[in-house]
């Protein structure tokens, strides 16, 4: 255990992790790194007794550091993030699809091309002819309900 109380062993250990951040994602490895610099300080400055304490304060200074400071630092680095949203009703609203068999009257359903796949389609009540073009306004299930587009 007496390595453990080596200042020899802490500062290339601290640079390895602190370097291993470039390769390794995630913001977690600096903050190995970062402990093992208090622990380094310690020794340097005598606070240390054993190798065991030694230890025990890179554990829990890397713990705490990752606590408290790794949303701050991936505030201040940011990073690639993306809020997408995840119901893909939403997303098919107001899209344009193409009528290949005829819709209505009334709740008769046809079938539209929508996204490079044919689906059942409910109108309004009125016929919406094969080969017209038709919005999607909202989604029951598998099927989707449509209303006429004036602009072909």
């Amino acid at each position: 255990m007496g390595m453990f109380l080596n200042l020899w062993f802490w500062l290339p250990l601290a640079a390895f992790f602190i370097l291993a951040e470039l390769i390794v994602p995630g913001g977690i490895v600096i903050f190995l790194g970062l402990g093992a610099l208090i622990v380094a300080g310690a020794i340097l400055f005598g606070f240390l007794e054993n190798g065991a304490t030694a230890l025990t304060l890179w554990f829990i200074s890397s713990l705490l550091l990752i606590l408290l400071l790794r949303a701050f630092a991936q505030k201040v680095a940011g990073g690639d993030t993306s809020v997408a949203n995840t119901d893909e009703k939403v997303d098919a609203f107001g899209e344009v699809v193409h009528v290949v068999e005829t819709i209505g009257p009334g709740e008769q359903k046809g079938r539209v091309k929508f996204r490079g796949t044919e689906w059942q389609a409910l109108g309004d009540g009125a016929v919406i002819e094969t080969g017209s073009k038709a919005t999607v306004v909202s989604q029951d299930n598998i099927t989707l309900i449509v209303a006429p587009t004036t602009s072909d």
